[in-house]
């Protein structure tokens, strides 16, 4: 049974923080869905991920190709991915139930502190996540580094 983080943006925004988390679970062996409600702002991310440092290269593809299920990483509006993900990370309020929880290894949800309805999604998804069972982590930014202010088992 997979674990759903949460992870509050306070400090650096989206694109500093997915990069660092991607790399963390690539660094698991886990491949990853980034899961999205808009397109233009996966196309950003994919943009955004070319063009970050050479160093911080992370292969990845936007779905929809013949290539998806050899992608480690790849961005899409649902969870329904050909390359066997074992992490999602969803952005953007994107849509995530205690089912879709269950069958990964763990579920990111990334939420911007300063946007009061990225808030409240993020709120009713620990509320509704953790009601089903799903064990859950709330990790804040606000100190300058991450810290796990609750856990719910």
């Amino acid at each position: 049974m997979g674990a759903a983080y949460f992870y509050h943006l306070t400090r650096n925004p989206l694109e500093t923080t997915l990069p660092l988390l991607l790399g963390k679970a690539l660094g698991a062996g886990w491949r990853c869905v980034v899961v999205g409600r808009s397109s233009a702002r996966l196309e950003a991310l994919d943009h955004a991920l070319w063009n970050g440092r050479k160093t911080d290269f992370l292969a990845h593809g936007v779905t929809g190709t013949a290539h998806d299920s050899a992608q480690p990483i790849l961005l899409s509006d649902t969870h329904a991915t050909a390359n066997d993900a074992a992490c999602a990370m969803c952005i953007d309020g994107a849509d995530i139930s205690p089912e879709q929880v269950k069958t990964y290894e763990r579920t990111c949800i990334l939420f911007d502190g300063n946007d009061d309805v990225a808030l409240q999604t993020a709120r009713a998804q620990w509320k509704m996540l953790t009601d089903a069972g799903c064990t859950a982590q709330y990790w804040s930014e606000e100190s300058g580094n991450w810290q796990m202010k609750a856990k719910k088992e």
